[in-house]
């Protein structure tokens, strides 16, 4: 019991450093600024986001849980992907600033879905509560 809880909390630690840093070069990215090229600025995410999927699958494990027989946690896992591509777009790949507000915003969206589909346990999200 002890590590599941040192899995959970280094998950919704990583899961708000994750978001945070997210939102932070978003206002850069809106703001045009050079922050966003800083080496580590391009680092830590990666970083953060490794650290937020193993502690997640961490938890898989320890709790024996299959995903694909859980419709909660694909629903998770489907909504981590858009948060993913969506940040891809609002970051670095969207062509034009419109696009890449419309991303971010997105993203954002996303992150908050499956914020709320891992406290509800529900695909229904924050609706389930």
């Amino acid at each position: 019991m002890e590590m599941y809880v040192t899995f959970k909390y280094v998950h919704v630690i990583a899961a708000i450093a994750t978001i945070s840093g997210f939102v932070l070069r978003g206002i850069w990215m809106l703001r045009a600024s050079p922050n966003l090229q800083h080496p580590a600025a391009k680092i830590a995410p990666h970083i953060l986001d490794t650290v937020f999927l193993l502690a997640g699958l961490g938890l898989l494990w320890l709790l024996r849980l299959n995903p694909l027989t859980q419709p909660w946690l694909l629903a998770k896992f489907a909504g981590l992907a858009a948060y993913v591509l969506l940040g891809m777009i609002a970051i670095r790949r969207g062509p034009t600033k419109r696009i890449r507000t419309i991303a971010f915003a997105s993203a954002v969206m996303a992150f908050a879905y499956v914020v709320g589909v891992a406290m509800a346990k529900s695909p229904l999200s924050w609706l389930a509560m």
